[in-house]
């Protein structure tokens, strides 16, 4: 089946009375915003249907953060377009294949033949997994272990920046969940307002956030010791935790510092949301993070790291409508529990009530409904419900459904809803979407990529082994003169563009040799320090030269780069990569091109709705007449019958004669009849393929959109915005105190 823009091609209606399927179901995917829950034990297509939702995501090229307690959703990228049975050989389960009584050497031609099959079912192929390959990159990060990429989460604890920073609640908000997951990490249950190591990490971290500065371990152990303040609340330090305590849970951080395996646990890519949805290139990317390999504690530290940081990442981000980004997590359990405030807990609910004007959509999956909080998943707009294991995995699936309902302000069948899931099957789940008149039975679609179940570090590690290295640490800086033999320059330089409608301003140091005889600065020697206002002036005798110099070069040098886009009309900011301001476009096109197909659907609908009328009341027509041709049959048989036996009991021969003449009047009737169904019959064909034509050509304008706005983030053009002279001040020029 062709991909369709905005739509996501997830399974097909099905009928529980019939047992059949109908038509392909298509879930708009700017439901998502609106967040989703999955429920359904294991064998119940689960993990295929929420596969399949990330596949279509990424047709789309919308980038998704997965966190894959399990391993299963690693399958993302056991893709294979050729569809060849030794693509297959590496990854197929021999114990698998031992239970259906298959030989091993067969088995990768078995599973090659039943996904190609599987698919073909479908309208898919090889072509499709290509497409899904090219349209967006796909890794697995597995912090705390090389088998996969590894991910930086405990090099420092970075200081929130933009409106984390800036939100007072939300910073607190991070301070607080940091300093549980931490806690946590050590095995300590901590309560936030009566434990003396929660709110003393509290302090720290919130003494160096509130300054803008990051926290490493190693400083944090130290600070530990020696706090940075005299006091918490009205207590002296000393009074509140004493140093003997506090010298416990230093050791405690030390320790795990120190231990072999925590190396690990600093190498890697950070742990940056942006990076991590798209490449440097600006390529959307499903990101998935493995930590099937940590313990439970490890678990909590991982997710409620993540979680936070995805929430800082979201607030950042401008309005929209659209979807923008996936946030998946996979076995919830133990996460978002009814009762219990685990760190992870939190941010989730927080996403959950306020991603929707961000574009992020959240979706949760589980096979244990009974651990889960219903009423903060009240917010999740969609609900997919497969089989259930007991009648209390059903009851609580009831409440969640029903508290969804009322924050949607529709009504709700709870009997009829009962019953319904009691008939699901394998792979056959509900659809409960706030967004359409009525829940919808469907059957999944075949999943692109290999379900081979959970793959094992070995596997992670083979399947990564092919992915480039991170970027490297950029080289270092040139070295400089000795310091009593240079010239450090502060200037505020202002960069104004009406076309651009800039106006902004930028703080530089430059720091440039001299020689003993004080000549003019070579500044194109020079480099771009750290910010530094300490030093001596320059002499009052060169001081006017060496100023017009250094304005002379700034003006000719310091140029500002900047990124357009003249489709879009829109420029980059200041501090904006190229990467961010692509992602900035395809978030703009994805905008763009659903408004435009929402306005032609709008278009399309009086008259696709008529044709829909125009075949039920034709359809009606066929039954109605079906029935008075059946009867006008069985009459005419009877009159028929009734002559006959007429003539054989000795009736009179007009009545015999009146029967088969009435037999024969109604016999023309029959046969008109029959001709109406037919004609009946050739409506609904006629207006079956009108309304197929006017679907297509509904389509064909939708798709025309697609390859105008696959490009859209290739439109970009760098402008360099010269300074004046005139926006030039040059603060200071200081040479290095003796």
């Amino acid at each position: 089946m062709e991909n369709k823009l905005g739509v996501f091609h997830i399974g097909r209606q099905y009928s529980l009375e019939t047992k059949q399927p109908g038509d392909h179901l298509l879930y708009d995917s700017k439901d998502l915003v609106t967040h989703a829950v999955c429920v359904g034990m294991t064998g119940s297509g689960k993990t295929g249907l929420c596969i399949g939702l990330l596949e279509e995501a990424a047709l789309d090229k919308i980038p998704a953060l997965i966190i894959d307690p399990k391993g299963d959703l690693a399958n993302l990228l056991l893709t294979f377009p050729d569809l060849r049975p030794e693509d297959f050989a590496p990854w197929v389960n021999l114990d698998d294949a031992a239970r259906k009584g298959i030989p091993p050497e067969d088995y990768p031609a078995q599973q090659a033949t039943l996904w190609r099959e599987g698919l073909a079912k479908w309208g898919l192929s090889g072509a499709d997994i290509a497409n899904l390959r090219a349209n967006a990159d796909m890794a697995i990060y597995t912090p705390g272990s090389t088998s996969g990429i590894p991910l930086s989460v405990l090099k420092s604890f970075e200081a929130p920046k933009g409106p984390a920073a800036e939100d007072n609640e939300i910073f607190q908000e991070r301070v607080q969940a940091t300093t549980t997951s931490l806690l946590g990490l050590l095995g300590i249950e901590a309560d936030p307002v009566q434990s003396q190591q929660h709110i003393l990490l509290a302090n720290l971290l919130n003494h160096a956030w509130s300054e803008g500065r990051n926290l490493d371990l190693a400083t944090l152990i130290q600070q530990i010791q020696t706090p940075p303040f005299e006091r918490v609340g009205v207590l002296e330090v000393e009074a509140f935790y004493p140093s003997k305590e506090r010298f416990k849970l230093a050791m405690q951080i030390n320790n795990l510092l120190a231990s072999p395996g925590f190396a690990q646990w600093m190498e890697g890519e950070p742990l940056e949301v942006a990076n991590l949805l798209y490449t440097p290139q600006g390529k959307p990317r499903l990101a998935i993070v493995s930590i099937a390999h940590l313990s439970d504690a490890e678990r909590m530290f991982v997710v409620s790291l993540i979680l936070n940081q995805t929430l800082a990442w979201m607030r950042q981000q401008p309005g929209t409508t659209s979807l923008r980004a996936i946030l998946y997590m996979d076995e919830i359990f133990g996460y978002f529990p009814p009762v219990a405030n685990p760190p992870s807990k939190l941010p989730l609910l927080t996403m959950l009530k306020q991603a929707r004007a961000f574009g992020l959509g959240v979706v949760l999956a589980t096979q244990n409904p009974v651990d889960l909080d219903y009423k903060g998943l009240a917010n999740a707009g969609t609900w997919f419900i497969g089989r259930l294991q007991t009648e209390r995995d059903k009851q609580r699936v009831l409440e969640g459904l029903e508290g969804a309902s009322a924050s949607a302000g529709s009504k709700f069948d709870r009997a009829g809803m009962e019953e319904t899931l009691a008939g699901l099957g394998n792979r056959i789940f509900l659809m409960n979407n706030v967004h359409d008149d009525a829940p919808t039975i469907f059957e999944t679609r075949w999943a692109m990529s290999y379900l081979r179940g959970p793959l094992t570090k070995q596997q992670i590690k083979q399947l990564t082994g092919d992915r480039p290295a991170p970027a490297s640490t950029p080289p270092p800086a040139a070295a400089l003169p000795p310091a009593d033999k240079t010239v450090t320059g502060h200037a505020i330089i202002r960069y104004t563009d009406a076309k651009a409608k800039l106006d902004t301003q930028k703080e530089v140091f430059f720091t440039a040799p001299i020689d003993g005889n004080l000549n003019t600065p070579d500044w194109n020697e020079g480099i771009e320090t750290e910010k530094s206002a300490e030093g001596t002036p320059v002499p009052a005798n060169v001081a006017a030269k060496w100023q017009r110099a250094f304005c002379d070069w700034l003006a000719a040098n310091q140029t500002l780069e900047l990124f357009r886009s003249a489709r879009f009309k829109v420029t980059s900011q200041p501090d904006e990569s190229e990467r961010d301001f692509k992602v900035h476009l395809q978030q703009l096109a994805r905008e763009q091109r659903d408004a435009e197909v929402a306005q032609f659907r709008q278009k399309y609908a009086p008259k696709i709705a008529a044709l829909e009328d125009k075949i039920h009341r034709a359809e009606q027509a066929v039954q109605r007449e079906s029935q008075q041709a059946q009867s006008s049959t069985m009459s005419v048989g009877i009159d028929i019958a009734k002559g006959v036996l007429g003539v054989l009991l000795g009736g009179s021969k007009r009545s015999a004669i009146g029967g088969l003449g009435t037999a024969a009047r109604g016999y023309g009737r029959q046969r008109q009849q029959s001709a109406d169904v037919d004609m009946a019959k050739q409506n609904v064909e006629r207006f079956r393929e009108e309304h197929a034509a006017l679907q297509a050509e509904l389509e064909e304008k939708c798709t025309a959109l697609q390859a105008e706005y696959d490009s859209a983030s290739d439109d970009v053009e760098t402008i360099a915005i010269r300074p004046k002279k005139a926006g030039i001040q040059v603060k200071a020029l200081l040479l290095p105190n003796a």
